[in-house]
């Protein structure tokens, strides 16, 4: 029975396992509470302990019975080759003996792409991951570190060919090596339009639907610079962590520490044209990978995967037949990605069968009913009538949280560690954006029954709710909830065998011929998804939620007529 495991030390700590064709996968932040799992210093490693631990539990083996174990390097050595002994020693004294012996590593970027080709079911694609920053790239590339790689890929190999370069720009003491990140870039114009206390990558995206692109277009575009073979010039300091450099803009200087000073309709035209030179620039870095790889089918994996509207775009326009996104883009994905290296590449194990749902989590544990929180009364032993008497609640708009099964590994809530509600109405959108503490401009994202999809929307979506696609016109007014200003949605297409969302979806359908909901991660703002059932009490609590359904038991608001005695009175 082969176990390989993977690991992310940095920020968004995460540990996988792989053991016998099964994949056990969590995030540190489900158990620290700290979202993203930040060090407490830039640079400083953390190990993913109860990550760890938990997927060794919940495969049942010992540290001894581990075979191999990766994880992605991130040491920025300007000597460094594709993998560091220095770096190697260092994490390997973090685990418990038995692991750091196997310990080995691999750059950051591989790790990221391989997170989405080892579970996509292609032969041949190309790989594509950007970001802010990964592994050091060493003579080959000269000194600096992963920002745009490009790969081709195949069952049998991994080919590196296309690498983001540096520029070249004035210094103090003569030109220097610049290498640029579009994840830099993405952030670092972000910290100039969304105002502290929201996170700025996702809520500059929401925020450029109420933009007009070409108030400031030019001027972005003047930052980026386009150049044959896919090549990508950002001006300096544009493309770095510097968000202080006044970016001058209709005799204005916008800079992070004065964003709160800016009209909202201006930093909504600025977000616009941002995303707008973004997305061109990705589209421009895939159009020259498919002329490169000739494949059909690309993997996009990285921070900036992250960017459901951009992911759109390269759908539509970057020429490769098919797109898919990594389940986790973001960096806990590369532990995902680590393992499968070791499984499929170093053990020579079949790959995985493509997922549909990434619940590779912990269960929940039993909801503490002995405990009955103070305006609420439990419905217990309701078994297969919880999804019938859901669907009725969310029917009466109601809000509820959802706790389903194992947990979702990565950002997104896909039918596990849910609030759903009823689709239809935008005033849910705002009632929601309220209570979860949000910009009233984000907005929320459906979740349909798979078969359905493209009834409501001009393409089908994605079971990791990772693109977003335009609603249907003629649909628009009754799904107003999620859908956005500029009428798309980031769908989740929810597939058969989905054992969060599926039953209540189909009882949800037959009650209002509407076979979506409205899915948002079931947390407090700034707080990663929750993990127990007890968290999923006191969070009901706080956001003062209709109701709460875990296992077969619902928690229900004592302001919320019971659904059953409805439904008995219309027999």
């Amino acid at each position: 029975m082969p176990a390989v495991l993977g690991l992310n030390f940095h920020h968004d700590t995460a540990a996988a396992l792989v053991v016998d064709g099964r994949l056990y996968a969590a995030e540190e932040e489900r158990w620290s509470g700290v979202k993203h799992n930040h060090p407490t210093r830039k640079g400083t490693l953390t190990v993913p302990t109860r990550a760890l631990q938990w997927c060794l539990e919940a495969a049942g083996i010992e540290p001894e019975d581990v075979d191999a174990v990766w994880a992605a390097s991130m040491r920025p050595n300007p000597a460094a080759g594709w993998w560091l002994a220095e770096e190697r020693e260092e994490l390997a004294a973090l685990l418990p003996a038995p692991l750091g012996e196997h310990l080995r590593l691999l750059s950051h970027h591989t790790a990221h792409v391989l997170s989405g080709y080892l579970l996509s079911g292609h032969e041949h694609a190309a790989g594509l991951v950007i970001d802010a920053g990964g592994s050091s790239l060493g003579a080959d590339f000269g000194p600096g570190r992963e920002r745009i790689t490009g790969y081709g890929l195949w069952p049998d190999r991994i080919d590196r060919l296309y690498q983001g370069m540096p520029a070249v720009v004035p210094g103090a003491v003569g030109p220097r090596r610049v290498h640029s990140s579009l994840g830099h870039f993405y952030r670092n114009l972000a910290r100039r339009v969304i105002p502290p206390g929201d996170e700025p990558e996702g809520s500059m995206m929401a925020l450029a639907a109420f933009g007009d692109p070409q108030r400031y277009g030019a001027h972005i575009r003047e930052l980026v610079r386009l150049g044959d073979e896919g090549e990508i010039r950002i001006d300096h300091p544009w493309g770095s962590a510097d968000s202080s450099t006044p970016l001058l803009l209709d005799g204005r200087a916008w800079t992070a520490d004065n964003v709160a000073e800016q009209p909202e309709h201006k930093r909504a035209d600025l977000a616009a044209a941002v995303q707008e030179v973004f997305a061109e620039s990705v589209v421009h870095i895939a159009r020259h990978l498919q002329r490169v790889t000739r494949s059909s089918a690309l993997v996009f994996s990285g921070g900036c995967a992250l960017n459901s509207h951009l992911n759109g775009r390269l759908a539509a326009e970057s020429g490769f037949d098919t797109l898919f996104v990594a389940p986790a883009p973001h960096d806990a994905g590369t532990a995902v990605g680590a393992a499968l290296y070791g499984w499929h590449y170093q053990l020579g194990q079949e790959r995985l069968p493509v997922p549909t749902d990434a619940a590779w989590g912990p269960d929940p544990g039993a909801l503490p009913t002995a405990t009955v929180p103070s305006g609420y009364h439990a419905l217990s032993h309701l078994g297969l009538g919880l999804a019938p008497t859901v669907a009725a609640l969310l029917a009466e708009h109601r809000i509820v949280g959802w706790v389903r099964g194992q947990l979702e590994f990565g950002p997104r809530a896909l039918g596990h560690r849910s609030i759903l509600a009823h689709p239809g109405h935008a005033a849910t959108r705002n009632r929601l954006n309220a209570i979860k503490k949000r910009a009233a401009y984000r907005p929320f994202a459906p979740a349909v029954l798979a078969e359905h999809a493209t009834e409501w929307f001009m393409s089908a979506g994605d079971p990791f709710m990772n693109r977003v696609a335009t609603v249907r016109r003629c649909r628009a007014a009754r799904i107003a909830a999620v859908t956005h200003h500029d009428g798309t949605a980031r769908v989740q297409s929810v597939a058969a065998n989905h054992q969060g969302l599926r039953d209540l979806l189909e009882q949800f359908r037959d009650l209002t011929r509407l076979p979506l909901l409205l899915n948002t991660s079931f947390n407090r703002k700034g707080t990663p998804i929750l993990r127990t059932a007890e968290q999923a009490v006191a969070a009901t609590v706080e956001l003062r939620l209709d109701a709460l359904a875990v296992g077969d038991t619902l928690l229900l608001a004592d302001h919320v007529p019971d659904p059953r005695a409805a439904s008995l009175r219309t027999r």
